[in-house]
């Protein structure tokens, strides 16, 4: 049960927002990190060669899924997104590439501190203040 509370981000949902006919192959899409039309497209797939098995599934998931609050989908920018669905699909990789990110602008800090606390960036100041 709910509760009233948001649903974790690893819960598994229908998004009737972002589906067509009962959100259920959205709701699996941003579950595992795909692509809804990519999901769409198996979901297809999966009708023609299985029919009756792919049929009951989605009325099943419809039936027993439940609903995305609209508190959960509160407007998001695209890199928040694009970051959730890298971490659920391939949460390791994504961790190294910020790890790396993180590197590097701590490396930048480091060059920037370093510069202002120089006489260097004294003596620029001076030169500065004198072409004005």
């Amino acid at each position: 049960m709910n509760n009233g509370r948001e649903p974790g981000p690893r819960r598994l949902f229908r998004d009737r927002e972002n589906g067509i006919v009962a959100g259920v192959c959205a709701g699996i899409a941003d579950y595992f990190g795909f692509d809804v039309t990519i999901t769409r497209i198996i979901v297809v797939i999966g009708l023609f060669i299985f029919l009756p098995t792919t049929l009951i599934a989605y009325i099943v998931l419809a039936l027993l899924l439940p609903t995305k609050s609209r508190e959960s989908s509160r407007v998001r920018d695209d890199a928040s997104e694009t970051l959730q669905r890298r971490v659920r699909s391939a949460p390791h990789s994504t961790l190294d590439n910020i790890r790396h990110r993180f590197r590097e602008v701590d490396g930048r800090l480091q060059r920037l501190e370093k510069y202002l606390t120089s006489k260097r960036f004294k003596l620029d100041r001076e030169f500065e203040s004198l072409r004005d």
